[in-house]
């Protein structure tokens, strides 16, 4: 790729990012605080409408700003748009709670006028069949002349071919200024004649569109359907996100997927959830990959990957440096894999999410990941890797990682048997800094009494932590009025403890005892210095 006169365009946003926005307002004003106590906590329902009206204004106000500086790349847009967010969300925390004969809302009509002349939703409706009439009558708006929907979503509807018929001719009208098409879960129910016959009446209507989105997810397409979206797929020269989770994509379909897009180089978001693709699919991605250097977020997840497949994507993330979103999590990725990933991990310098749970990686694979991840990813915020039969003898090598990454605020380790000695080692290394964790998973790794006070004393005094888990644990009686104990002040932090078999196998009441009086792990880990890149 020439990088001279390629230059991305950061505003607008699109539908996906404002829709994130909306659901991290929704939570932040739903989330008790020093405010909310003096001001009130707002329902989620009320906050979830404020939020929505917050991002239309902010979304306004900077849209106008880039309309002024069209020759921009977007950046002071974006910066205008969440420096509003924050500002109006503030003004809402500081309003309070509203009745519904009082609440005046945050939105200027005019302003939620105009947002909402861009994007066309029906899936807020009730779940069900679309007929012709109900057609005609639904989509009525986008046949007003002079309309500027850009963005449109039939999703959880169902349309039969009548209804079809009545939206081609319309959303043919719009080729020229729709950018985004949700077209997810919109065939629900009808039989597979049908519902091929309906993805080629969308597919042929909306193939001269110049798309930046297109979410086909929870179809059940298999190469029949991606082949009956072959019009607009192989229209698609730049795309920016593409969905296909839950679509029985298969080895056939992935490998039609890859055959009919002309071009994934602008492709930012690539999410590939819950398909039957197997190695034979992972290798006709992988080429998908490898054509989409601008990748930023990449998700594989629950697709049958083998060794062979986990492989090939592995290597073929190489050429994606800008990734900064990874999931590949329940595969059967194995060793081979693993090792073949962390030989990519370093390029990855904006990394700040990786989900790696459920890949089979054992200690060695899972040690070169963590050798790799030590020395990349400086921002890293979420590390997740449950279910992959870690034991203590990887946790040196984890615990240097995460000493390293300081900005972690979700780490998983579920599902493991790391131990008290590898829990300690854990808990040592998220001993100093680590202001912004909130959230640590140890539960089922065979961790006793000492790996639990260790932990529970590493996370209880960070500002912002919000939940402790470490049940399915054979923590002793005793050990749990001890972890009750560190957190005394804020028990709402620690986790369930329903599944904690005080006297799980191998119980050593005489060891437990050890534990309690003399701390031995602790002390003969005391000394064990986890360094940190310089």
């Amino acid at each position: 790729m020439d990088s001279a006169g390629f230059s991305m365009k950061l505003w607008p946003p699109s539908l996906s990012t404002r829709l994130m926005l909306v659901e991290k307002m929704t939570k932040n004003l739903t989330t008790p605080s020093i405010l909310s106590r003096k001001y009130g906590l707002l329902s989620k329902e009320e906050a979830e409408e404020d939020a929505k009206q917050i991002e239309a204004v902010a979304f306004a106000s900077a849209n106008q700003h880039f309309d002024k500086e069209p020759d921009g790349d977007g950046s002071s847009a974006v910066q205008l748009y969440a420096k509003e967010s924050s500002r109006l969300m503030l003004e809402v925390i500081k309003r309070g709670p509203q009745t519904k004969e009082s609440a005046e809302g945050v939105i200027p009509e005019k302003v939620k006028a105009s947002d909402e002349t861009t994007i066309f939703d029906i899936s807020k409706g009730r779940r069900d069949f679309i007929n012709a009439e109900e057609a005609e009558e639904l989509l009525k708006p986008l046949s007003e002349p002079g309309n500027n929907y850009k963005r449109i979503c039939f999703s959880n509807r169902s349309f039969g071919v009548d209804a079809a018929k009545i939206a081609g001719p319309i959303l043919s009208s719009l080729k020229d200024q729709l950018t985004e098409v949700d077209l997810s879960d919109f065939i629900a129910g009808r039989p597979e004649e049908e519902a091929l016959e309906v993805m080629e009446i969308f597919s042929s209507a909306l193939g001269a569109c110049d798309l930046r989105y297109l979410n086909l997810s929870n179809n059940a397409l298999g190469e029949k359907g991606v082949r009956a979206f072959g019009a607009l797929l192989k229209s698609q020269r730049n795309l920016e996100e593409l969905y296909l989770m839950n679509d029985g994509i298969s080895e056939e379909a992935a490998q039609a997927v890859c055959e009919l897009i002309p071009s994934t180089g602008k492709l930012r978001i690539l999410h590939f959830h819950n398909n039957m693709t197997g190695d034979e699919g992972a290798l006709a991605i992988s080429e998908l990959v490898k054509q989409s250097p601008a990748l930023e977020d990449f998700r594989c997840s629950s697709t049958r990957v083998g060794s062979e497949g986990g492989v090939a994507l592995s290597q073929a993330l190489g050429v994606c440096r800008d990734l900064k979103k990874l999931d590949l999590r329940d595969n059967m990725f194995g060793v081979e894999a693993g090792i073949a990933l962390s030989k990519v991990l370093s390029i990855f310098s904006d990394l700040t999410e990786i989900y790696l749970s459920y890949l089979n990686l054992e200690d060695e694979g899972s040690i070169a990941l963590a050798n790799a991840l030590k020395g990349s990813a400086p921002s890293l915020e979420v590390l997740e890797m449950d279910g992959n039969d870690i034991t203590a003898k990887a946790a040196p090598a984890l615990a240097a990682c995460i000493a390293a990454k300081q900005f972690l605020t979700k780490l998983r380790l579920a599902e493991n048997e790391l131990k008290d000695e590898g829990a300690i080692l854990i808990a040592k290394a998220l001993e100093d800094g680590h202001g912004q964790l909130n959230e640590l998973d140890m539960s089922t790794n065979a961790i006793r009494r000492a790996g639990a006070r260790c932990l529970a004393q590493a996370v209880a005094s960070k500002p912002g932590f919000k939940v402790l888990n470490i049940n399915g644990n054979f923590i002793s009686d005793e050990g749990i009025d001890e972890v009750k104990d560190i957190f005394k002040n804020s028990l709402n932090v620690l986790g369930p403890l329903d599944e904690n078999d005080p006297e799980g196998e191998e119980y050593d009441e005489e060891a437990d005892e050890e534990a309690d009086n003399e701390f031995e792990l602790e002390t003969r880990l005391k000394g064990l210095d986890i360094k940190q890149e310089e």
